[in-house]
């Protein structure tokens, strides 16, 4: 048995509108995150020479701050998307409930 209310929340136009910008924004995210990484492991696999270089006159390499980078980035949109959750898409969400429960 289907509730009504799950009827009337899956045809109301924001809900639309918000599955859509959800969706749309979480695959370029997705997209951008798995070119950084998997742009970072073809680096290793075929230019181990380029991440092997050092920095400056220690032992550190180009692929340390590099290999950090990624994981610094991961966090970036992360903070990005929790961002726009809570102020974009919970308002949507609040409007759907309050025009839905009324």
């Amino acid at each position: 048995m289907i509730d009504p209310v799950i009827i009337k929340i899956q045809n109301h136009p924001k809900y639309k509108e918000l599955r859509d910008k959800r969706h749309s924004f979480g695959m370029f995210l997705t997209i951008l995150m798995l070119v950084v990484y998997y742009g970072y492991i073809a680096l290793i696999a075929f230019d181990k020479a380029f991440l092997a270089k050092p920095i400056g006159a220690g032992v550190t390499t180009l692929g340390i701050p590099l290999g950090m980078g990624v994981i610094v980035f991961t966090i970036l949109i992360t903070g990005i998307y929790v961002r726009r959750a809570n102020n974009e898409y919970d308002a949507l969400t609040a409007e759907i409930l309050k025009d839905v429960t009324k």
